[in-house]
């Protein structure tokens, strides 16, 4: 991570590809008639991001693992329903539509060419990367994303916020600790605790049973962080309902493991690139034969046009 002043922006790219995906008809073709929508789409949504934003620095952050097995050793149930296929050997195989798995190479070839920055670790999520260019970051950071999990990392004070997409993304919500606090009643850091207090179905946690948002939001309130909250349960005095310290007191081995999984690490050993946005393609030639090959048409030309700007 070299030389990064300015605004950082990290894309969690498979959550916006997954979003082009589904957004962008499938009609969208190359010339042999294979489906382009996620390339298309992505493009797209890169262009406007930098359009709109204007990042001084760029980094497609990639599942490298998404589901990787420090995480499934602490809770066997996470991401466990979305798992098309095991592997001993290496990182299992998610369930994703048939014809978007064969975007996806496409999609790290383009970004290669063009010279968007483009990074995964073995062994961990594109939400881990994000978290560990973030605590490097020395200026202010927009991380793009459409996974709430990642509210976590907002910091006012530090100029980290997350700009989740609710239609493409032309139009984004701006996530920092006001709306956090206005939505949810807790910010950024709070925010972690109150997602494995109340679980989450689509990653597979199971939470603490009968504590939802709201409930988790008003003990968070109450007692400062899940360290708190615990204290409480072993404070007899503490103002718990007897069914909330029975309930949170049977789950304390999820609840020990629990903040390990949910929390995005922020260690993680990125690689050594170069983050800054590019002006011109890195391969040119390359990047010819791909728009040729893929029909890529007006996404790739309006965002080379927006990158040159």
């Amino acid at each position: 991570m070299r030389g990064v002043t300015g605004r950082l922006m990290l894309l969690d790219t498979a959550s916006l590809y997954f979003r082009a995906f589904f957004g962008v008809p499938d009609s969208v073709k190359a010339p042999d008639g294979t489906p382009v929508n996620a390339v298309r789409g992505l493009l797209d949504f890169i262009d406007r991001l930098v359009r709109d934003h204007r990042p001084d620095h760029l980094v497609a952050c990639m599942d490298a693992d998404w589901r990787p097995h420090w995480r499934v050793e602490l809770i066997p149930s996470y991401k466990a329903h979305r798992v098309a296929e095991e592997h001993t050997a290496g990182p299992d195989e998610e369930e994703v539509p048939d014809t978007l798995s064969p975007q996806v190479p496409v999609i790290e070839a383009v970004l290669d060419a063009v010279g968007i920055a483009r990074v995964g670790v073995a062994g961990y999520e594109a939400d881990d990367v994000i978290g560990t260019f973030t605590a490097r970051a020395t200026g202010p950071v927009d991380i793009v994303t459409g996974d709430r999990d990642l509210y976590q990392l907002v910091d006012d004070a530090r100029g980290v916020r997350v700009l989740y997409p609710l239609k493409g993304v032309g139009t984004l919500q701006l996530t920092d600790e006001a709306w956090l606090r206005g939505k949810y009643g807790v910010d950024g850091r709070g925010y972690a605790d109150l997602a494995l207090l109340r679980g989450d179905p689509s990653d597979g946690l199971p939470g603490v049973p009968g504590i939802g948002e709201k409930t988790a939001a008003k003990l968070l309130a109450e007692y400062g962080d899940l360290a708190g909250i615990m204290a409480a349960v072993d404070d007899r005095g503490s103002k718990l309902t007897p069914t909330q310290r029975r309930r949170l007191d049977e789950s304390r081995p999820y609840l020990a493991v629990a903040p390990k999984v949910v929390r995005v690490a922020d260690d993680v050993p990125l690689p050594d690139v170069t983050t800054v946005l590019p002006r011109t393609p890195r391969d040119p030639a390359e990047l010819e034969v791909l728009a040729a090959r893929w029909g890529l048409g007006g996404s790739l030309e309006r965002l080379l046009t927006t990158l040159s700007a």
